[in-house]
């Protein structure tokens, strides 16, 4: 499943890639789940309880109001692992999309070769993300989550917390098996908490001091190796 959206104030340029894409999809036999919007402030309006369920943005540079560049400005403060591309009728635009980290360009009308050069793009952009992004569940969404965007998990029984910069996602798992997935970057600091060592300031006083000035309880059991684990981290860093 790849989870597209296409962000143009024109209906008629939203229907025409949206066919172009589902024609090339089809092709390849995989499925794909398509957004619209019609401007940049009803794609953050959604965006803000929708981080992580996109996989690839079409965006038009020529936006009204809000246009394509300061969206995309606005989405990578929210997502730094959304994929991005712009779509622009002026040739001499793209190279501003650099700034703001944008996978690449198409002009419009869209051909079926520039749609399938990004694709490619896309495709293998997502799969090298996934060595640095948690993947979870809730219902029957599925959320990619940037490591670097996390900053620590809570459970709670079989219910788990994913508290990041933009947003929490909750899920069903076990702590011990998130731990696995997300690897040594991220400290048991308590039987019901995991936390990302970039995301820490300091610990004290039985508590570990988060940059955002969250404070999470530390145990006895593990502040011992806590300790240890953040000083690593800090020489490795």
């Amino acid at each position: 499943m790849l989870r597209i959206g296409i962000c143009d104030d024109l209906s008629d340029a939203r229907l025409v890639l949206r066919s172009a894409l589902e024609r090339i999809l089809d092709s390849r036999k995989v499925q794909g789940q398509f957004f619209e919007f019609s401007s940049g402030e009803n794609l953050l309006r959604w965006y803000e309880h929708h981080a992580g369920e996109l996989d690839l943005l079409f965006l038009d540079m020529e936006l009204h109001e809000l246009d394509g560049m300061e969206t995309a400005r606005r989405l990578r403060a929210a997502d730094v692992g959304l994929q991005l591309v712009f779509v622009t009728g002026h040739s001499e635009y793209v190279f501003d999309g650099y700034s703001v980290g944008a996978l690449g360009y198409i002009l419009k009308p869209p051909g079926r070769e520039q749609l399938e050069r990004v694709l490619d793009q896309a495709q293998g952009a997502l799969v090298r993300d996934l060595s640095r992004a948690y993947i979870c569940r809730s219902g029957d969404t599925y959320y990619r989550i940037p490591l670097s965007s996390i900053r620590y998990f809570a459970s709670d029984r079989r219910q788990v917390q994913c508290v990041a910069e933009s947003r929490t996602y909750t899920f069903y798992a076990k702590l011990d098996a998130v731990a696995a997935e997300v690897g040594k970057e991220f400290i048991r600091v308590h039987q019901r908490y995991l936390v990302r060592a970039g995301a820490v300031d300091r610990i004290e006083s039985g508590e570990v001091i988060l940059l955002s000035g969250e404070r999470l309880p530390v145990s006895r059991s593990c502040q011992q190796s806590a300790l240890l684990a953040l000083t690593r981290a800090e020489l490795e860093g």
